[in-house]
């Protein structure tokens, strides 16, 4: 049997994915361990559980593969430096002495840090290198479904490439087209993100939450002045607006005079009817971008299938616009399209491009579900609630489904954590918040009460599968929340004239449908397709849900309060059930009411996190 692990690190979003024999095991983020949000350092702790999963020490891999290659970044950083001198001194003296002192010679660091885990692990020459874009190209086609497919990928930066094409046929990738550094979409993204005062790398779907409420009024100013955007989807940017080539801020002053107002302070400026139209029109350029660039490889490659992966293919804004656009038969989106699944992509594209093995292609993708990080026994569980003092009841899974699916038609939320956890940034119905759709107050109370966050912030909708058409338009699998469609017409509330007058998010008061919780603004929503296959318990507590509501739909958000991780380790949910307003605990077979727990027991969560 050929283990291969792989890794990505040192940039955000460090994790360690484990295949056997081209199989999937595990995946997992270090951040979910180590507590500390988009945690980029290396994934010590990541890399002990997948090990741990497979009962393999790490002398027993048979290769090792970093997701991009050192050397390559190294040397666009220092040819940016010397394109853009004198500007960006300081920039690469505080960049410069941390690349001599350990990213550049990256197989020696990553060696020193693979020995902690095994002493006796001696051959360095296990460890390879992939490519950043070829390591996100494999994580969106090997996976797949497809057996032929255009994979496009979307980010920031890997070494030079910010924008790739490639052809996937059988079990080979090619890379066809790229665009280099400094041209990018997730850099125009992020620098919107900075501008509007969230933080990079981690706000930028928070700028996408607030786009519906403002309207696209600066689209066309982005357009004609910050981007060259051609025909075919293919750009350059115009650098004198940014600064994030050599400086320390995306943009600089000639951003803020041509919009004509400054960098927001999250600290002191309130969000505005300005910041709203801002996120809108980012929003609006970025779809019109990726229409053009799907729609022309659609037409160039005729091949029927998509396959995306880049931190942009978690826009599922975007995404949704690609498959209503109807240029492609299918589209599928890697779940962990960030950085994070890039170990995974170098895992895979080792196995397959330097180990030339063929691919078992079957109708269905083969991602297990993303269901891939740890789970818990009941007894390990009954032991953890017991030494943290929690009161709780452990029932059988009938009544357990029962129970829970009466509770939330009745109002009450629920910390959801059975199986394995989800990999990926997307809670998936293994480390949840749920509630009831239904309600008009539960979208503003689960942001304000429970996740202390942005009022603004939409909610996801997981729905049955085989209802999904019925509630919402669209009829495809969505299983890892990475679509949006437009609920119904049937069960949508028009906007009365005094409603539409409305001013940003005092529209949020306003009912849109007959689930108002998990319908945003625009009357779209964030689309997770529950399967019986990948995830029967709770396919089976939606079920029960409908059984006794008639709504085959539950309100679906990440198990974590803003600034935290998902929640990983049962001490993480009970910390968290007791540091918020969340009113049941669930743990497998095991149920927890917050108002029989020992109040002495609760926390302060509010402020416990940074702001993300």
């Amino acid at each position: 049997m050929t283990a291969i692990l792989g890794i990505s690190a040192f940039y955000h979003d460090s994790a360690a994915a484990l295949i056997l024999d081209g199989k999937i095991v595990s995946a997992v983020q270090e951040e979910r361990f180590s507590r500390k949000k988009h945690d980029a350092r290396y994934p010590f702790n990541a890399v002990e559980y997948v090990l741990s999963e497979s009962n393999l020490k790490l002398n027993q891999i048979d290769y090792i593969v970093f997701f991009e290659k050192p050397f390559l970044k190294f040397e666009r950083l220092l040819e940016t430096y010397l394109a853009f001198a004198p500007l960006g001194f300081k920039s690469f003296s505080i960049s410069m002495p941390l690349w001599l002192r350990e990213k550049l010679f990256q197989k020696k660091y990553l060696f020193d840090q693979l020995k902690k885990h095994d002493n006796s692990f001696e051959d360095i020459n296990k460890i390879f290198f992939s490519e950043h874009h070829y390591s996100h190209a494999a994580s969106a086609f090997y996976p797949s479904p497809f057996k032929d497919a255009v994979i496009l990928t979307l980010d920031g930066v890997g070494e030079w490439a910010t924008t790739t094409v490639g052809i996937g046929k059988g079990s080979s990738i090619k890379i066809i087209k790229e665009i280099h550094f400094p041209h990018s979409i997730g850099l125009l993204y992020s620098a919107f993100t900075y501008y509007t005062g969230f933080k990079v790398n981690s706000g930028e779907y928070k700028v996408m939450g607030l786009a519906p409420y403002g309207k696209p009024k600066f689209k066309q100013i982005i357009l004609e002045e910050l981007i060259d955007l051609k025909d075919d989807g293919s750009f350059r940017l115009n650098m004198k607006y940014f600064n994030y080539a050599t400086g320390l801020t995306m943009t600089n002053k000639k951003f803020s005079n041509l919009f004509g107002q400054p960098v927001r302070n999250p600290k002191k400026d309130l969000l505005t009817e300005f910041h709203m139209d801002i996120a809108a029109s980012i929003q609006a350029a970025t779809e019109e971008i990726v229409l053009k660039l799907t729609s022309s490889i659609a037409k160039e490659y005729k091949i029927k299938n998509l396959c995306l992966a880049g931190g942009v293919a978690l826009n599922c804004v975007a995404n949704g616009k690609i498959l209503k656009n109807n240029t492609f038969d299918n589209i599928w989106i890697q779940p962990a399209a960030g950085d994070a699944g890039g170990s995974l992509g170098a895992a895979l594209a080792f196995w397959h491009k330097e180990l030339k093995q063929s691919r078992n292609i079957q109708n269905k993708d083969q991602m297990r579900g993303s269901y891939l990080g740890p789970s818990f026994t009941d007894e390990e569980i009954e032991n953890k609630l017991k030494f943290l003092k929690g009161k709780f009841t452990k029932l059988s899974t009938e009544n357990l489904i029962d129970t829970v699916a009466k509770e939330i038609s009745n109002g009450k939320t629920v910390g959801w954590f059975q199986g394995r956890m989800e990999f990926g940034p997307r809670a998936l119905g293994g480390r949840s918040i749920i509630a009831d759709p239904r309600s008009d107050k539960m979208q503003k109370e689960l942001n304000l009460k429970v996740k202390f966050r942005e009022s603004f912030r939409p909610f996801a909708p997981s729905v049955l599968r085989e209802d999904v058409s019925k509630w919402f338009e669209i009829d495809c699998d969505s299983p890892y929340m990475l679509l949006v469609a437009d609920v119904k017409k049937e069960i949508q509330i028009p906007m009365s004239q005094d409603n539409e007058k409305l001013f940003g998010i005092e529209k949020l008061n306003v009912k849109r449908s007959s689930i108002p919780a998990v319908t945003h603004v625009d009357y779209s929503a964030r689309i997770q397709t529950v399967h019986k296959e990948t995830n029967p318990r709770y396919h089976s507590l939606i079920s029960k849900f409908k059984e006794l509501t008639g709504c085959p739909v539950l309100v679906n958000t990440s198990f974590n309060v803003r600034g935290e991780p998902i929640v990983c380790s049962i001490e993480d949910a009970f910390n968290c059930f007791m540091g918020t307003n969340l009113d049941i605990l669930v743990c497998e077979n095991f149920i927890l009411y917050k108002n029989n727990q020992d109040p002495l027991l609760k926390k302060n969560y509010e402020s416990k996190f940074e702001l993300d």
